[in-house]
């Protein structure tokens, strides 16, 4: 796993934070890619501001004007006719967790279908039903009993040993036996990242969503799109459910909802699926002020004319930046892979292997040669280095990030 940084940073400008010293470095993938607008956009920074001064909290009881006109504001975006919301979250983790308990008590069926790979969060319960069994370790209350974990469709790495253009959908194939022999014969939803995010920056291949749409149809499953991490303008378009037409009964969000870095979640739904009480998942800040005025401030600012066009325009740049690049150094790359701004690159070793260690020498040393800030797959044991700066970063800060991860990779040949 890569090192851990000791530099004390102070301020944070437009995509660049700058340290004690004055050293600035780039960063390439928005915080924790919760920084959509960057690190002080102005709009919503006044906002902010302003309502600090006002009126940070109070009881959730008395906030339901200002959360309605977020939701009213999300909803116009929403597709398959979700038209309700829930932000008693400032998380994604318990957004996650309310979006089940939604499907659970609609159906009154039991079981969550998820992914290898993917990642729901960091609460015992999100990580129970997230794929990756290293986060599980020593901790057996986040082993969630009723979780069904099944293979994602990572097609550089196919696990059926396919290839798109051949494969039947097998992943798909592979959900539906896990219902029939897996499951307690009782199963209320699945959720899934557009995009999974954490285990790779892995993009399900075209028709995948359209299936796993039937499917759930099928079975009378509630289909929950995880979008905290593609959310609010990441690939380009307000959901990434949008752009795969993956007709989600619930969408979760957050990460980007918060503009500049404030924690704020929020849950949208198809109003029949709108049956908890408030008593039944409610936190001491859900709804609280400073949240959900960044929240409203974000959405003015990504739902500004041309903003999302811009996005779209960027990710192209990036996208033929890293593609370029994967070709010149496919030695090391494997793959690039993404849309809008929201991209990965495969490390490989000389026979084509995952190369975690690789992945993470190359985040160190961008970090302490280049001064740019990137992140890796699955909390470093992963092997996918990801590019994601923020939806405001310029076309010139996109090819100057380009250019550096370029000279470190040119080192390592």
């Amino acid at each position: 796993m890569h090192t851990l940084t000791k530099e004390r940073f102070r301020y944070g400008k437009g995509i660049t934070l700058i340290d004690d010293s004055g050293k600035e470095y780039l960063d390439g993938v928005s915080g924790t890619f919760n920084l959509s607008l960057g690190y002080n956009h102005p709009h919503v920074v006044t906002k902010v501001q302003e309502q600090v001064a006002n009126l940070a909290h109070m009881s959730s009881s008395f906030t339901e004007p200002y959360v309605e006109e977020v939701l009213d504001h999300l909803i116009q975006y929403t597709p398959n006719g979700i038209d309700a919301g829930w932000m008693r979250d400032i998380t994604g983790s318990t957004a996650n967790e309310c979006a089940v308990k939604l499907a659970q008590k609609y159906t009154g069926e039991l079981d969550i279908i998820s992914l290898y790979l993917s990642h729901h969060g960091q609460t015992q319960f999100a990580t129970g039903i997230s794929g990756n069994a290293f986060r599980r370790r020593k901790f057996p209350n986040s082993a969630a009993p009723n979780a069904l974990h099944v293979p994602a469709p990572y097609c550089y790495r196919c696990p059926f040993n396919s290839s798109p253009d051949k494969c039947g959908y097998q992943c798909v194939e592979a959900i539906s036996d896990a219902i029939e022999y897996a499951s307690s014969g009782s199963v209320a939803c699945m959720i899934i990242e557009p995009i999974l995010g954490n285990g790779g920056n892995i993009i399900p291949p075209a028709e995948y969503f359209k299936r796993l749409r039937q499917l759930c149809n099928e079975h009378g499953m509630i289909l929950i799109a995880d979008e905290v991490q593609t959310g609010i303008g990441r690939t380009g378009y307000m959901f990434a459910s949008e752009l795969f037409d993956i007709q989600p009964d619930i969408i979760t969000l957050a990460k980007g909802l918060g503009g500049i870095g404030v924690p704020v979640a929020a849950v949208l739904m198809q109003s029949r699926l709108n049956v908890l009480e408030k008593h039944e998942h409610s936190f001491t800040s859900g709804s609280n002020l400073i949240s959900v005025t960044a929240a409203k401030a974000t959405l003015e600012v990504v739902s500004e004319p041309g903003f999302l066009e811009a996005v779209r325009s960027k990710g192209s740049l990036l996208g033929t930046l890293l593609t370029e690049m994967a070709d010149k150094h496919d030695c090391i790359i494997g793959e690039a892979r993404g849309v809008g701004l929201m991209w990965g690159l495969e490390i490989v070793d000389e026979d084509d292997a995952p190369d975690a260690v690789k992945s993470n020498a190359i985040i160190d040393r961008a970090f302490a040669e280049q001064q740019l800030i990137l992140r890796g797959s699955r909390y470093g044991y992963g092997n996918v280095v990801k590019v994601r700066p923020s939806l405001t970063a310029t076309e010139d800060e996109i090819v100057e990030i380009a250019k550096r991860l370029d000279t470190v990779l040119t080192t390592l040949h």
